[in-house]
């Protein structure tokens, strides 16, 4: 009841003209809220009080939110009614006669709640105010007009996959612009739209939750569910609003790795060093990171001497990889099991386990054109030195694997042996010496010997073979350096005047062994003590000689213990010197005599005088010497065509200045004629020419003239060559048929020479001879 009248009063105060009756009602209104002495009115001359207004009221006329009155106005038309404030004069406006208020346009209430005015009466003719000014309030009254917002949609949410019931998602919230204290318009409610039955959302604070147990990520992983908010506590009538919930499972270990196949099947070349891929295993698992990482491990030993398997760096697939070298001869396949194993498993789903499988794996391995392999890695041979050439070292050995019938070549490559101190067998691998070798100048050598399939060329492989030079004592020891030392003449028989070493090169004849014996000879100013470690102390048995031009030589034999014993001699040269007090070298020669009468001052001038007269005559002969260098220099410089004197080159003598005869190709006219008597010899160089034939008469003919000259030279006697002893006289040395010069030949019937047997006889030396003039005629038929 007192809610109605309240109502009233509000009413009631709205209207200017009823402000007299609201006032006694409110104070009887006051006097029966609660007891007590009556409230005393204070008269006021005009009475006001807030007034409300509709929002969104659009109708066709302003409209009347209420009435000013004043009780000064007898409604004579004198008052004035003014309004200012908060839209006066464009929201709100008032008829100056009559207080009436109103509104000229559609107010929003979220816009502008209420506005704050001041309203005043004035004498309409001197606008003097009737009453003090009086500020009163319009409300705008709410309306259910706004739906409600969700201000921070769409909204994205994760939770794992296999939640329990009730696992809270995410919480959305709306807003309602509606007064939330006038009404339900601003009571908001909120419902699953789409998403059921996976979630649901409490309908008064929007929290979403799971509704359904065990969602699994593998079979859907994302949902999308709408909210709707609505507002008048979701009756019929009121404002709605929708949102969306993106819903994202995260994944949890709850699958365990599944190999695809029972068996995987792989192939390999037996050629395949260690690390080389064989193939890729993949174990399914439908779970993503972490969840889904494995590790692989083989399961039988078979596989994992031969293998290795490792993970990717994914951490998903599993690499399996040569471990060690293959041999298609020795082995041609492996079978063994892979297993393949989650690295991170969650205990809350270990009922979902075992996380983890098998499969079984076949490799194949693959022949392959391999080089010939030896029997060993290296090959470690000796042989003694100083052995002839061709002394056996060793052999090598090598076989083809993937035909070891197929034949094998060896050689020696040309680096590892510059000197060829060795030599191979091609087809049995031999190796043998080349030349003589020396210990003591080189004990190892390193070959590399190749050996390479007959049938193919490319198929080859090296093998070091290291040789080793033996010892023999093929050397007698030395001094290991040349002892030249003194002793003092003061010495005290028994001082040791040197430590003596011996130096033997070889091994057999160890230096060590080396025994020292001395002095031989009658020569007793010496001696030799052998200290058996290759080393002998020379002693001064008595006190020694007087200081003398010579030295002493003492002659030491060295013999090693070798087999056979070398042994060799060595001397040591000891002087006799005179010693100061202290020990040290004076003097290590006998002091010269001085000539008892010395040089005079005019002998000594004499002296320098005949040095310095050669001097004088040495430099002036090589002055003169350079001076004729010069000249020919000069002379060489010049056109030396026609000076045919001036070459260093030394001339055959007679036999150079008579090799050519000028004369043949003079005017045969002004020849000396023939000399009378019997034809010269042809073994010696005549004396005389021969006669020439006289030109024939008629004008000159050269070319008659050369031909004549020509029979004439080849009928001469006269001209070489000549058929003489001193040519010849060197032939037939060492053969059977003896000088080939007609010197003591004789004439066989017929005037024609010839030799004593046949020409095929004679011998190697004259074979093409032979071939020219001792083939035999055929007979005659």
């Amino acid at each position: 009841m007192w809610g109605l009248v309240r109502l009233l009063l509000a009413w009631l105060g709205g209207w200017g003209c009823m402000g007299r009756l609201a006032a006694p009602v409110r104070a009887w209104a006051g006097s029966r809220g609660r007891p007590g002495p009556p409230l005393l009115r204070t008269r006021r001359s005009w009475v006001w009080n807030q007034f409300f207004v509709i929002e969104e009221y659009a109708g066709p006329e302003p409209v009347l939110i209420g009435k000013l009155h004043s009780d000064v106005d007898r409604g004579e038309g004198r008052t004035k009614y003014l309004l200012t404030g908060e839209g006066a004069g464009t929201v709100f406006v008032i008829d100056e006669a009559t207080g009436n208020i109103h509104v000229t346009k559609s107010l929003d209430r979220e816009e502008k709640a209420q506005y704050v005015l001041l309203a005043q009466a004035v004498d309409r003719a001197s606008n003097r105010p009737l009453e003090p000014p009086s500020e009163f309030i319009i409300k705008v009254q709410d309306i259910n007009d706004n739906p409600p917002v969700f201000p921070l949609g769409p909204y994205h949410a994760t939770v794992p996959e296999m939640s329990n019931v009730g696992t809270s998602v995410i919480q959305v919230t709306a807003h309602d612009a509606d007064d939330p204290s006038y009404g339900n318009s601003a009571k908001l409610v909120y419902t699953v739209l789409d998403g059921l039955p996976f979630f649901s959302v409490d309908p008064q604070t929007g929290v979403v939750r799971t509704a359904i147990p065990n969602m699994d990520r593998e079979t859907q992983e994302e949902f999308l569910v709408v909210i709707q908010a609505k507002d008048m506590g979701g009756h019929m009538g009121g404002l709605s609003g929708s949102t969306t919930v993106t819903v994202t499972l995260s994944d949890v270990n709850d699958n365990p790795p599944k190999f695809p196949q029972s068996l995987y099947q792989f192939s390999v070349v037996e050629t395949a060093g260690p690390g080389t891929l064989v193939g890729r295993l993949q174990a399914q698992d439908p779970d993503l990171g972490d969840n889904a990482l494995m590790a692989y491990s083989i399961l039988d030993g078979e596989g994992s001497e031969a293998f290795s398997i490792s993970t990717d760096a994914q951490g998903r697939d599993g690499l399996l990889t040569v471990r060690k070298p293959l041999d298609f001869e020795t082995r041609r396949s492996y079978s063994f099991r892979v297993e393949a194993t989650n690295t991170l498993i969650d205990p809350a789903y270990l009922r979902r386990g075992p996380f983890k499988d098998v499969t079984s794996v076949r490799v194949t391995v693959q022949d392959a054109p391999e080089p010939p392999a030896f029997t060993q890695a290296a090959y470690h041979l000796a042989v003694m030195e100083n052995k002839a050439p061709g002394t056996l070292v060793g052999q090598v050995s090598a076989a083809d694997l993937d035909s070891p019938a197929s034949p094998i070549r060896y050689s020696i490559l040309p680096h590892s042996d510059p000197e060829h101190c060795f030599s191979i067998e091609p087809e049995d691998g031999t190796i043998r010496t080349a030349v003589p070798l020396d210990r003591e100048t080189r004990v190892w050598y390193n070959l590399t010997v190749l050996a390479t399939e007959l049938d193919s060329s490319a198929q080859a492989s090296r093998v070091q073979v290291a040789i080793q030079t033996l010892d023999e004592n093929d050397n007698a020891p030395q001094l290991a350096e040349p002892y030249d030392t003194f002793v003092c003449d003061s010495a005290a028989p028994g001082q040791l005047i040197q430590v003596i070493r011996a130096l033997d090169r070889d091994e057999v004849g160890n230096s060590s062994r080396v025994s020292l014996q001395g002095p031989l000879g009658p020569d007793t100013n010496f001696t030799v003590q052998d200290n058996r470690d290759g080393s002998a102390s020379l002693l001064l048995p008595s006190r020694p000689a007087p200081p003398r031009q010579a030295p002493y030589l003492v002659p030491i034999e060295l013999r090693d213990w070798g087999q056979p014993a070398l042994s060799s001699t060595a001397t040591v040269t000891v002087s006799v010197c005179r010693c100061r007090p202290d020990g040290s070298v004076a003097s290590c020669r006998p002091e010269a005599q001085l000539s008892p009468t010395g040089l005079s001052t005019g002998a000594l001038l004499a002296i320098v005088t005949c040095v310095g007269t050669l001097l004088a005559l040495v430099v002036l002969f090589v002055a003169l010497r350079r001076q004729k260098q010069e000249a020919l220099m000069v002379l060489e410089e010049e056109d030396v065509r026609e000076n045919i004197i001036t070459y260093d080159d030394e001339g055959g003598g007679e036999e150079d200045t008579e090799a050519f005869d000028i004369t043949a190709l003079q005017n045969p006219d002004g020849a000396a004629p023939p000399a009378p008597g019997p034809p010269v010899r042809r073994d010696v160089l005549p004396r005389a020419r021969a006669p020439r034939q006289p030109r024939p008469p008629g004008p000159a003919d050269v070319a008659q003239l050369l031909a004549l000259r020509l029979r004439e030279a080849d009928e001469d006697p006269s001209v070489p060559p000549y058929d003489s002893v001193q040519v010849y006289g060197y032939e037939g040395r060492g053969s059977s048929c003896g000088s080939l010069s007609s010197l003591g030949s004789g004439s066989e019937a017929g005037g024609a020479p010839g030799p004593t047997e046949p020409v095929d006889d004679w011998g190697p030396l004259f074979r093409t001879l032979a071939e020219l003039y001792g083939a035999k005629e055929p007979p005659a038929p």
